[in-house]
């Protein structure tokens, strides 16, 4: 799944074209790395996401193309 997408997805960010602005203006790591919008998540990857000057990290539990709100917190687990 494009990260992206899971971003979304996961209400980690809540627009895809947010989240893809956030990508591209490099304010997320996906395992330690820069990414861009279309890089490619698995479970088990850490993604690091900048607001500001806070950085939260979470690990991708589970991928999923549609879930509902409630659900959506079971996709990730925050690591920092």
């Amino acid at each position: 799944m494009r990260l992206d997408k899971f971003l979304k997805v996961s209400r980690i960010i809540k627009r895809r074209t947010v989240a893809k602005d956030f990508a591209e203006n490099e304010r997320v790591m996906l395992n330690g790395r820069l990414a861009k919008p279309a890089s490619e998540v698995k479970k088990g990857d850490l993604i690091t996401v900048q607001l500001g000057e806070r950085k939260t990290t979470y690990e991708i539990l589970d991928i999923k193309d549609n879930v509902k709100t409630s659900e959506a917190k079971n996709l990730y687990r925050v690591v920092e």
